[in-house]
């Protein structure tokens, strides 16, 4: 939040993150997070993480990966804040979200539940509601996406991606999620 009050929202977790893993062994929490729907969330002192980490070496490696995974996505928001125009920036989401979705088992036929307002993709994409609105109603004009009632239906995944320049590349998930 910034000290006018905007919120600029960096990540949208989903079902198997685990949010703010590069806090690990820093001293306290630079952001804050929320949920957007009912959720369970599980806590794991850092102390006993690191200990866990100390002793397995296969686990230290994993949450390093993880680590850097959010890394490699929070490069591409930045990228796609800073550099694409409004309608690639939605169609990137669009993609990214159903990538990451479909490797926790989440999507049916590029169709997924999509709780997140026009607001909220506002915050994270730095455009208007308004603006926002306008490239969601012509991403249903071009007959990339349905979304109504929070619930997202690619129709045209080959051509989302092209419009969102996006390669799923920097999620590093094996080839049968993306």
């Amino acid at each position: 939040m910034t000290g006018e009050g905007k919120r600029q929202i960096l990540a949208f977790h989903i079902t198997g993150d685990m949010p703010d893993l590069q806090s690990l062994h820093l001293q306290t929490l630079d952001i804050s997070i929320g949920t957007i729907t009912a959720c369970k969330v599980g806590f794991i002192q850092h102390e006993d993480l690191q200990r866990l980490c100390e002793r397995q070496a296969r686990v230290a490696a994993a949450l390093w990966r993880e680590t850097l995974i959010y890394a490699a996505m929070f490069r591409e928001w930045i990228t796609n804040i800073g550099r694409r125009q409004a309608l690639g920036r939605a169609a990137h989401f669009m993609c990214e979200y159903i990538v990451r979705a479909r490797a926790m088992g989440l999507v049916e036929d590029y169709s997924c539940e999509l709780p997140i307002t026009q607001e909220e993709l506002s915050d994270a994409m730095g455009l208007s509601i308004v603006h926002v609105n306008r490239v969601l109603q012509e991403l249903r004009k071009l007959g990339l996406i349905n979304l109504e009632s929070r619930h997202l239906t690619v129709l045209d995944w080959t051509r989302l991606q092209e419009v969102g320049d996006f390669d799923a590349g920097y999620l590093h998930l094996p080839k049968t999620a993306t």
